[in-house]
């Protein structure tokens, strides 16, 4: 479906008109009649592939306007000593994570996700598109039975 569709573009694209090369003449007025002019194909920048699966992001501590952020999935890893957290954000430097807190009791583990700009976010056009970001948080005991609870929902 998307190579059809970057395909249909790229078509459509091309032949959507001409560029009158320097030195020429623009098109006729009223009453002239029309020169041939050379067509100069559109050139249409190469479709970029996107990432596989989220993006590996660290907290950088410094953020402003800081928020809790729900986190989608969360999966136990490295003997259940590690935590690997995957949700949706924006782009940066509009959108970092700040910090991740982890709250471990006998039966829970609840993980806080905390989200805001970077201080170098001034004066930059921010896109509204959301992206896939991931983190990994470690534990002081592994996961066990303990239920994981996000702690931006509660």
């Amino acid at each position: 479906m998307k190579a059809t569709l970057l395909a249909g573009s790229v078509v459509l694209a091309m032949g959507c008109g001409t560029v009158t090369p320097a030195g020429q003449a623009g098109p006729p007025s009223r009453g002239q009649a029309a020169s041939p002019a050379p067509h100069i194909p559109v050139s249409v920048p190469a479709a970029t592939t996107p990432p596989k699966g989220p993006q590996p992001v660290k907290p950088t501590g410094d953020a402003v306007n800081v928020r809790k952020v729900p986190w989608q999935t969360a999966r136990a890893v490295n003997k259940s000593r590690t935590i690997r957290l995957v949700w949706s954000s924006g782009v940066e430097p509009c959108t970092v994570l700040d910090r991740v807190k982890v709250k471990e009791t006998a039966k829970t583990v609840t993980v806080t996700l905390y989200e805001g700009a970077s201080p170098k976010a001034k004066n930059v056009a921010c896109i509204m598109i959301a992206i896939e970001k991931t983190t990994t948080v470690k534990l002081k005991a592994p996961l066990g039975k303990r239920k994981l609870v996000d702690g931006a929902k509660h």
